[in-house]
């Protein structure tokens, strides 16, 4: 019988706890080399798609001449998102933008910097001559996405960056819980003929090569939780133990009693 209680001991021990293999992130699991080659190409340029909000904002020697271009200074620094929403520029269902004597601009599944180049160019073709010094900048009105599951601040979040990795959006969501699935984190992305599920695992250095790496605007992050949360006996050695021995001893405690009877 003891032999018995110390193998289902020793078996829910190491089948319970959480490896911590499982919980570093970024490991270079090449044994044969300590570097790791991260492809230039990992990253590429975002391409407009619908509902997406744009800040456009256009200066000159005489800022009067283009006030008129401009309904509001939106994406100025300390913009808050709420302002943001009112004075960007919403991509419609047709991938139009409306900006003020400019008109309609078609920006669907163009970068930013080609969106620029194109406003630039139709105000020097059409307003104003090159000695105007225009100044056009082109940005997003922040990264939005969202992320559940097993992390510590679940919803949705906007970061005012060009880029934004995976490993930055979950340390801004308070990082992934001690049950949380590391190995198999899922980002759901809007595509113009749908959407796609991408499988990353955040414990392999490698998944700094993948294209989804860097999250673009309105991904769905996905952390599925461990096995080892539905089992209950805890996630570390001593929680593991310490569920396991107050089960020995209701057990223990009810048979003592049931001979008593």
């Amino acid at each position: 019988m003891k032999k018995i209680v110390v193998i289902a001991l020793l078996t829910s021990l190491f089948t319970s706890c959480i490896p911590n293999k499982d919980l570093i992130y970024l490991q270079n699991k090449d044994s044969k080399s300590n570097t790791i080659e991260i492809a230039q190409d990992a990253s590429k340029p975002y391409r407009v798609q619908t509902n997406d909000i744009i800040s456009v904002n256009i200066k000159a020697l005489d800022q009067k001449l283009v006030a008129m271009f401009s309904p509001s200074q939106g994406g100025e620094q300390g913009t808050s998102q709420q302002e943001l929403y009112f004075t960007g520029f919403t991509v419609d269902d047709h991938g139009n933008i409306r900006v003020p004597v400019l008109g309609e601009i078609n920006v669907l599944g163009y970068t930013l910097d080609e969106i620029r180049s194109r406003i630039e160019k139709q105000l020097l073709d059409e307003y104003f001559k090159a000695e105007a010094n225009l100044f056009v900048t082109v940005k997003l009105a922040g990264l939005r996405y969202t992320i559940n599951g097993e992390i510590g601040s679940p919803g949705s979040k906007v970061l005012f960056q060009d880029k934004v990795t995976i490993m930055e959006a979950v340390a801004n969501s308070g990082d992934i819980t001690l049950t949380g699935n590391r190995k198999d984190v899922q980002i759901i992305r809007k595509f113009p003929h749908g959407f796609e599920t991408y499988s990353l695992d955040l414990t392999d250095a490698k998944a700094m090569n993948s294209p989804y790496f860097y999250i673009q605007p309105n991904d769905y992050i996905l952390v599925k939780p461990l096995k080892q949360k539905s089992w209950g006996t805890g996630t570390t050695g001593v929680q593991t133990v310490a569920t396991i021995v107050s089960a020995l001893s209701l057990v223990t405690t009810a048979i003592l009693l049931s001979k008593n009877l």
